[in-house]
């Protein structure tokens, strides 16, 4: 059975049909997309809610949809996954990086906080996990601020340059937060 994490007023599950539109409108945003390399075209939102949904069937975690309980509107997505790329921190062993994206009209509500600290517990808790990581561009002080009130460390020596971004890129510099069991 897959899991199904519900916290005060998110529901954070598999992905569903329905979210497709949403999502899509979602990763078309430039305010939402501002720290990435680019705004994403339908079928490439479409192939991400695949790989989502993929890696929550096979692993039993990985970035849920979230949506309201109290609306069951799709807001974006939280929750955890193998960071996919080779980089000093997780050299001698993988790691597991907690990740969101929420549309812009859910920001500024406490919705990342709320799910983030129901991700680490089910990380901790369920899958017997010892370290989270987050990551995230230097410039990103938003996604930053909810790293710190989830209470992640940061260490200014972990920075790295993102391995699949070119040299001299903006968002080249990339910061990295922890937290253990």
């Amino acid at each position: 059975m897959l899991p199904i994490i519900k916290t005060e007023r998110l529901i954070l599950r598999q992905w569903k049909e329905e979210d497709r539109e949403p999502f899509a409108k979602l990763n078309a945003d430039p305010r939402v997309r501002e720290y990435f390399t680019k705004l994403l075209t339908r079928e490439e939102s479409d192939e991400s809610i695949k790989l989502f949904s993929d890696h929550i069937e096979k692993r039993g975690y990985g970035l849920f949809a979230a949506s309201l309980i109290e609306t069951d509107e799709f807001i974006g997505f939280i929750g955890l996954q193998e960071v996919n790329y080779k980089a000093a921190f997780n050299e001698l062993k993988p790691a597991v990086e907690i990740g969101w994206r929420l549309a812009f009209n859910h920001w500024g509500k406490g919705y990342a906080t709320e799910a983030a600290r129901a991700s680490l517990k089910y990380g901790f808790e369920t899958l017997n996990l010892e370290e989270i990581v987050a990551i995230t561009a230097v410039q990103n002080k938003r996604s930053r601020h909810v790293m710190e009130k989830i209470g992640m460390s940061y260490d200014p020596k972990d920075d790295f340059d993102h391995p699949r971004l070119p040299a001299g890129h903006p968002l080249t510099r990339q910061v990295l937060y922890r937290i253990s069991k």
